[in-house]
């Protein structure tokens, strides 16, 4: 090969490897859409909660993490301001949390999230909030 072409051909593969580099890089960087709050409770146990958008609607989950495996707690879910969804969940091995996954309505505007649980055990309480 001679020093044209080899020339040639090194600067055409090192143009796709630097095109798919920077096509994946800012979609990597970007970490999506999702907002991702974190925070402590009243105790010990911390909280996670992250909205993001997905088909149309909001995807929500939402983690308690205590470090405790066996814990009973009550949760609920509220979407602007209205009870969307409540449970009880308990604590898992190996991390001692517990999450839950929801899919809701996303209204125009603003929506405005918050999960909030209580082990009754404890009475530690959790609640964390999401604008988005």
């Amino acid at each position: 090969m001679n020093g044209r072409r080899k020339l040639w051909a090194t600067g055409f593969a090192a143009t796709v490897v630097l095109g798919s580099v920077l096509t994946v890089a800012p979609a990597d960087a970007r970490g999506g859409s999702d907002t991702v709050r974190r925070g402590h409770c009243s105790g010990a146990s911390t909280w996670k909660l992250k909205v993001g958008p997905d088909d149309g609607r909001l995807e929500v989950e939402a983690e308690i993490d205590s470090n405790r495996s066996g814990q009973t707690w009550g949760w609920r879910l509220v979407h602007n301001g209205s009870l969307s969804a409540r449970g009880t969940r308990v604590t898992r091995a190996p991390s001692g949390s517990f999450e839950v996954h929801r899919l809701m309505v996303n209204r125009a505007g603003t929506d405005t999230v918050t999960v909030r649980a209580h082990s009754p055990r404890t009475g530690e309480v959790c609640r964390g909030t999401v604008h988005r």
